[in-house]
């Protein structure tokens, strides 16, 4: 006890960045949102890509100065340059600064009149890079004011700006630079959209993974209650039996116990078949599920829990599906498990109808109701439902008009949409 209470209340590890565990804010913060859109996370500022980066703008500036009637490249030119590249090193934690960084001295370069060159791919990645994030309206209007501000300084500031005696400069050339927007800012969005959609498929694979394992447990629940109910009501019963009787009729209270120990070893060995197909789900079940064919053991356990069961079938018997089968049986199982548990008969009557298309099940008692309703009120309602809804079929539990309580069931003999549609889904519904 002490040992719990000292980890009850132990103070919660520090988790990711510092911050105790179950105390974040409910909300993403704006760095996961950049990360769900497909940005990199992490400490270290990207120096690889930006020094490449840098280089060609470097390299490749000086090349194609060579013949361009622009101001010479300096001192100022050359920091102008560095400053374009060196903001892009706060693109993955701050991409809007890099983006509107790497624009604003991209223009100031081009509005001073030094050469044109591969300055262009530095506003590239900076735009890149906030759009994929998810700061598309500030790249857009980074891009936006470089080309405004250099189609004003190309065709009305250039009488003021250097070079001395330079001329507007050609529609040709603000059309390359209008194409060069635009598919900047084209290819970062199909970027972005990509992403997004890799990441959406992502999200409903976890979704699709999260809600099968959902519908697992679920069966495996059902399975467990519907093999725990009826064995432990017939176990109940018994033992009431054997107590009752044990000093004035031992004989008899020997054949209670006889039948408690069957009902508990069957029991047992269900709950552990459940439970192997459980750990591994990929092996084959190493005993058959039970089906129709096991209903006299059920009337067996039914009369030593004092029912008398009597089961009739309409219709000739053709194939059934595995799923069918197992889902009837049980259906039984939790109607016969409701009467002993329920009612104040001792009676029972099972009727199988065997049609073309489905399968048939009513299950009759005389009634009247022992304290909750007739039929049972609980999960074993619920779980037949389910049970019929997974295979297309329904189910009707109630009071009949003459008293007593019936329960009828349809289930399909041919896979629906909601069922099992090959041999390998029926099996794997068998075994769940």
């Amino acid at each position: 006890m002490q040992d719990q209470r000292a980890h009850a209340g132990a103070t919660p590890r520090p988790g990711p960045g510092g911050r105790r565990a179950g105390h974040g804010p409910p909300w993403p913060r704006r760095r996961d949102r950049a990360e769900r859109f497909g940005g990199r996370r992490g400490d270290r500022p990207p120096w690889p890509s930006t020094v490449v980066v840098g280089v060609i703008v470097m390299v490749g500036t000086t090349v194609a100065a060579h013949g361009q009637d622009r101001e010479p490249l300096g001192i100022v030119a050359r920091l102008l340059l560095f400053a374009a590249v060196a903001v892009l090193l706060v693109r993955h934690r701050h991409p809007v600064v890099a983006v509107a960084g790497t624009s604003a001295a991209t223009l100031v370069y081009l509005g001073l009149g030094y050469p044109y060159g591969p300055v262009f791919l530095a506003v590239a990645v900076g735009c890149f890079s906030a759009i994929v994030s998810g700061h598309r309206k500030a790249a857009w209007w980074s891009l936006g004011t470089l080309w405004a501000g250099h189609l004003l300084a190309a065709h009305w500031l250039y009488r003021w700006l250097p070079p001395d005696g330079d001329g507007p400069a050609p529609w040709a050339q603000e059309a390359f630079v209008t194409a060069w927007v635009a598919a900047i800012v084209a290819a970062a969005e199909l970027l972005r959209v990509r992403r997004e959609q890799r990441a959406a498929a992502r999200a409903e694979r976890e979704a699709a993974e999260k809600r099968r394992a959902d519908e697992e447990r679920l069966r495996m629940a059902r399975e467990l209650h519907d093999v725990l109910a009826h064995s432990i009501s017939v176990i109940n019963v018994q033992a009431g039996v054997g107590l009752a009787l044990l000093d004035s009729d031992p004989e008899q209270a020997r054949t209670a116990l006889t039948t408690i120990k069957s009902a508990s070893k069957e029991a047992l060995g269900e709950v552990r078949q459940v439970l192997e197909n459980l750990r591994t789900p990929g092996d084959a079940p190493r005993a058959p599920a039970p089906g129709l064919d096991r209903l006299p053991e059920l009337v067996d356990q039914a009369a030593g829990a004092g029912l008398t069961v009597t089961v009739g079938t309409d219709g000739a018997r053709g194939p059934v599906p595995p799923g069918t089968d197992l889902a009837a049986f049980r259906i039984v199982q939790e109607a016969l498990t409701n009467v002993v548990r329920h009612s104040g008969s001792r009676t029972a009557r099972v009727r199988i109808v065997y049609g073309s298309e489905h399968l048939r099940i009513l299950v009759d008692d005389e009634g009247p109701a022992t304290g909750d309703e007739a039929g049972g009120s609980g999960n074993g309602l619920i779980g037949m439902r389910e049970r019929a809804a997974a295979l297309g079929g329904t189910i009707d539990a109630g009071p009949r008009p003459d008293g007593g309580f019936r329960v009828t069931a349809e289930l399909p003999l041919r896979p629906g949409r909601d069922g099992p549609t090959t041999p390998d889904e029926a099996e794997t519904e068998e075994t769940s």
